[in-house]
């Protein structure tokens, strides 16, 4: 019996690819490209080999676009507050 040959590429390689990979700079862009991914991945037809990435890619643009919506959340709780102070984007 044949042994299986060990993977062209490393766990840590490919999280290195991903971090490479730059984010969106919207909010919208990142949804955007979320939704596809997340069709892709639901569809059945992305090939094995790029379902790993695809979800560290995903996980990436959850992120994100959780960061920036948490960073509205903290500026309109600021302003209900009377306050006005300016908001910097993570």
């Amino acid at each position: 019996m044949p042994k299986a040959s060990a993977p062209t590429t490393t766990a840590s390689a490919q999280a290195n690819t991903l971090d490479a990979a730059a984010l969106p700079s919207r909010y919208e862009d990142a949804m955007q490209e979320l939704e596809s991914l997340v069709r892709r991945l639901e569809s059945g037809e992305m090939p094995l080999d790029q379902l790993l990435s695809g979800y560290q890619r995903g996980a990436a643009l959850l992120q994100f676009c959780r960061d920036r919506l948490q960073a509205v959340e903290d500026q309109i709780k600021v302003l209900d507050e009377g306050t006005l102070k300016t908001w910097k984007a993570p």
